[in-house]
């Protein structure tokens, strides 16, 4: 059998850059030519958003306009970063049943969700300190999020105030959480979140500990500037400092995961939170359980990007197993290698109500400030609906799991 040549170059060339080189340059290096760019000119540069042909692309020109550090911090992930690659590749191994004979005059990517309207079932997931990636850093996002009425997860690292953030988008956010081993501090950044008219929190539930970013570690090897550029006394742990725990006393603050992430936390949670809590980070059909047992409004089956842990489990893998364990009490929403709106369709197929893009939004946000992420959602809801009519389907409550199958 002949081996079937490979012309993705890996992940790790991409970081290094060279998915940039010309055609004579990875030929040099042994890399493998596709034969429909044998002799194709050199394309010109892109100089705006709306010339990048997919949200992949975006990558290549956030790692140009970043420094190493800060482009290691978004695409690191754990140990050899293989969840990371998983997540997205796991999506090629489902198939979309294509179906014709159908009517759609009135196509649209419109949904519901929490009895909301929503232009798409598409939402932004929360990113810590974007003005690392832009100078307009959340307010950039928000006011994208807000042009295309979508709805955006704030992080607890955000590095603008929740305030003006609410402000860009014209509405309230998802306040995402990372609960702290000081419970008054927890308390405190859900408070300012409510009082900023953000009630829903959404607590990250995959944060247990340290992790080991082997890639962003390899950056800042790589960046020849020094951290205080950036950083004040030469320290990482900015997030102290940050809007969302201005007026607390961090002092006793050691990490941003709680000692005890138990069910009785969760019930301790409930009491306090008075919007919806939603519970990103779960993976399992088990504590999918325990989520709604112990109140929770949704879940999100995320890994945090591959970025914590090695597992090996693809999201969309994880997805029917929660589905499953949610038994249908509360939405179940999932994150993780989203490239293609194939990608979304196949997620609400296997049974998500929304789906969250993170890395894609920060490398629009590196590449070209706002118009950066307003053109990756674009170009995703365009997939979606070019998908949902190819497979028949006019309206996303028409996408259904016998239009998926899976490969072997």
């Amino acid at each position: 059998m002949l081996d079937t040549p490979r012309y993705v170059l890996s992940r790790r060339a991409v970081l290094g850059g060279l998915a940039a080189l010309p055609i004579a340059g990875a030929r040099a290096l042994g890399q493998p030519i596709p034969p429909s760019q044998e002799f194709q000119r050199a394309l010109p540069p892109i100089t705006a958003a709306d010339q990048v042909p997919n949200v992949m692309e975006f990558e290549a020109l956030a790692r140009n306009a970043l420094p190493p550090a800060h482009f290691g911090y978004i695409a690191t992930g754990a140990d050899d970063d293989r969840t990371v690659l998983r997540n997205h590749d796991a999506f090629s191994h489902y198939e979309i049943r294509a179906h014709r004979f159908n009517n759609l005059a009135h196509l649209t990517t419109a949904t519901r969700v929490f009895g909301a309207a929503w232009s798409t079932p598409i939402y932004l997931s929360a990113v810590s300190a974007m003005r690392a990636f832009h100078p307009e850093g959340e307010i950039a996002v928000a006011g994208a999020a807000a042009s295309r009425s979508m709805q955006m997860m704030l992080s607890t690292g955000t590095s603008l105030p929740i305030e003006a953030v609410v402000a860009a988008r014209g509405g309230a956010l998802w306040q995402q959480l990372y609960a702290t081993n000081d419970w008054s501090v927890t308390a405190g950044i859900i408070r300012h979140a409510r009082d900023a008219g953000c009630p829903d929190v959404v607590l990250t539930a995959d944060s247990p500990g340290a992790r080991n970013n082997e890639t962003l570690r390899r950056a800042m090897l790589a960046d020849s500037r020094h951290c205080t550029d950036c950083h004040v006394n030469n320290s990482h742990d900015m997030w102290r400092r940050g809007p969302m725990f201005a007026g607390l006393d961090v002092s006793r603050v050691t990490t941003l995961a709680p000692p005890d992430l138990s069910p009785a936390f969760l019930d301790r949670l409930r009491v306090e939170v008075k919007g919806r809590l939603l519970i990103k980070g779960v993976v399992t059909a088990e504590d999918a359980a325990i989520a709604v047992e112990h109140g929770a409004d949704a879940i999100i089956v995320s890994n945090h990007g591959g970025r914590n842990e090695e597992t090996l489990r693809a999201t969309v893998d994880c997805l029917p197993e929660v589905v499953s364990g949610a038994a249908g009490r509360i939405p179940v929403f999932v994150d993780g290698g989203i490239r293609r709106g194939t990608d979304v369709f196949k997620a609400l197929a296997l049974g998500a109500t929304a789906v969250g893009v993170g890395r894609p939004q920060v490398w629009g946000l590196a590449a070209f400030g706002r118009p950066g992420v307003e053109a990756v959602i674009d170009i995703l809801n365009r997939e979606l609906a070019t998908i949902m009519r190819q497979a028949g389907t006019p309206t996303i409550a028409d996408i259904r799991s016998s239009l998926v199958v899976r490969s072997q």
